[in-house]
């Protein structure tokens, strides 16, 4: 059965406000594509917004700046630049200018993040 807004050889869009913190892709709901083997986000972020210190005990996390400049565990960052961080190393997250990033994890492992009891801040965007 076709959903009732089908048109047939036209293109379905999305609209990112209706995917949980950006999260598109990943063993989660909702999601344009279930996947047990990555998660993908954009996340955009207004200067001087922060998350909390955090680690992955499984995933691999790539972050892309595609636009803006943030700062993570004390190093400045720009568009085009790309952090990894490996499962077990803490990174914090803060965004100098208004940000956009783009966000892979592997594996797709819900529940694998970690907050860091020894952060100091209140604020999360996850």
């Amino acid at each position: 059965m076709r959903p009732p807004d089908y048109e047939p050889h036209q293109p379905r869009t999305y609209d990112l406000s209706n995917f949980t913190g950006g999260w598109l892709i990943g063993h989660f709901e909702p999601a344009l594509i279930a996947s047990d083997d990555i998660e993908v986000a954009v996340k955009k972020y207004r200067a001087g917004d922060l998350e909390k210190s955090h680690h992955h005990q499984i995933a691999t996390e790539y972050t892309v700046i595609a636009s803006g400049r943030v700062r993570m565990n004390d190093r400045e960052y720009q568009s085009g630049g790309i952090i990894r961080i490996d499962p077990g190393h803490s990174t914090d997250f803060e965004a100098l200018e208004d940000t956009v990033t783009v966000v892979l994890k592997t594996p797709s492992v819900p529940n694998d993040k970690f907050i860091d009891s020894d952060d100091p801040r209140t604020t999360s965007n996850a």
